[in-house]
């Protein structure tokens, strides 16, 4: 796992929704800062549709990996229109970076 290549990752396929940084602001997508450990659907200031409100999870790399697999099956009628990243090599990099980049 590189946190390095997840940041490229990162850049490429999730910076124009998300941001990681303490205090940033929501985009299309939610700001990830404090991922590890919340829950779905609960970040104050952000419209998360029901499906997202109701899964009820919590994020851990375990889930993470799941999700970034193919988000719409794993919550399904989430709004997120990414289609997942079916390379495992990606999924554990970018995890990385966002183990770190969100704490």
């Amino acid at each position: 796992m590189s946190a390095k290549a997840g940041a490229k990752i990162f850049k490429q396929r999730c910076d124009q929704c998300h941001t990681v940084e303490a205090g940033g602001k929501h985009k299309t997508g939610p700001n990830l800062n404090g991922l590890i450990g919340s829950k779905t659907g609960q970040k104050a200031g952000f419209a998360y549709t029901d499906a997202n409100k109701s899964k009820g999870i919590t994020w851990t790399p375990e889930t993470l990996d799941i999700y970034l697999t193919n988000p719409k099956k794993y919550i399904p009628g989430t709004k997120m229109v990414f289609a997942g990243l079916k390379k495992k090599k990606d999924r554990d990099d970018l995890i990385a970076y966002l183990v770190k980049s969100t704490k």
